[in-house]
């Protein structure tokens, strides 16, 4: 079932309308009174109850909502012209408010892609675009976002690894746009049979649970620290060489291979160490006669 857009009239020429009608009815009736006639006096009180049942089709819309027409169980159309309208009174009118919405979803205790619990928690911004499919493919449409949104959540979560092991990998902590963008889709694909179109979707809250939070931190930590280290070796190794080619181009001193590896050997402390180094100034041997 799809919205239909139904063409109310405007309230206003049918109110001034039905009130002109009222006001010259209760006229008639009076005047049928006066002048004793039955039976203009009952067409007059027939005449009087319809018009009253005619007020009952005025109804209002508001800016960003849509009114669902029915008329005895049997959808009619939508109206989406804001402002006073009129239509028949015996439409059961229902507004459903097409604004963009948001909500936070609780945090979930899911497992990632590498097996490990996390917690996971994602704000949904969304809208109703279509009304008849909001209100009659679905029980509660709104209750039907939240749940098939934490659903949604819970299937992109164990799609990725909370941290890539690998720089190409793409991971929960650290692609964000991406994990954004299939969160999105996950959840447009559960809400399209229901009317509502996500406008967006990401991650607000991203942790390891408890239980292993400490021993995934000395995880993270191990693996700082053996980046940095090899980043720190790579960069002594090019000194070192850099140091010897200047020696040796220059005609400083000429080192054989044992001295060579010697000053290697204390180069690689002096640049690797993670204390400051102090040196040692050979001065020569002490003689006694």
């Amino acid at each position: 079932m799809n919205e239909r857009e139904f063409s109310a009239p405007s309230g206003i020429p049918a109110l001034i309308s039905l009130v002109v009608l009222l006001l010259g009815d209760a006229g008639w009736f009076v005047y049928s009174v006066t002048h004793g006639m039955v039976l203009p006096i009952v067409i007059a009180a027939f005449a009087f109850f319809i018009l009253l049942i005619c007020l009952g089709g005025f109804f209002t819309v508001a800016p960003n909502e849509g009114k669902v027409l029915q008329f005895f169980g049997h959808y009619v159309g939508t109206v989406r012209e804001a402002g006073p309208r009129w239509a028949n009174p015996f439409y059961s009118k229902r507004g459903i408010s097409l604004r963009v919405r948001n909500f936070e979803s609780s945090k979930l205790k899911v497992n990632d892609q590498d097996g490990n619990p996390i917690e996971i928690a994602a704000v949904v911004v969304w809208q109703v675009v279509d009304t008849a499919e909001a209100l009659f493919q679905v029980n509660d449409y709104e209750d039907f976002v939240h749940i098939q949104s934490e659903s949604a959540l819970r299937q992109m979560a164990q799609s990725y690894p909370y941290d890539s092991h690998d720089s190409g990998g793409i991971s929960l902590r650290s692609h964000h746009k991406e994990v954004a963008d299939h969160l999105r889709r996950e959840i447009q694909e559960r809400l399209a049979k229901a009317g509502v179109d996500v406008v967006e979707a990401r991650i607000t809250h991203l942790a390891f649970a408890p239980e292993i939070a400490q021993a995934m931190l000395q995880r993270q930590q191990a693996s700082a620290i053996i980046a940095a280290r090899t980043r720190i070796v790579e960069g002594a190794v090019t000194m070192v060489q850099m140091a010897l080619d200047q020696l040796k181009e220059r005609g400083v001193v000429d080192l054989d291979e044992e001295r060579k590896a010697a000053m290697v050997s204390n180069l690689l402390v002096v640049l690797c160490g993670e204390r400051g180094t102090q040196p040692i100034v050979n001065t020569g041997t002490l003689y006694t006669g």
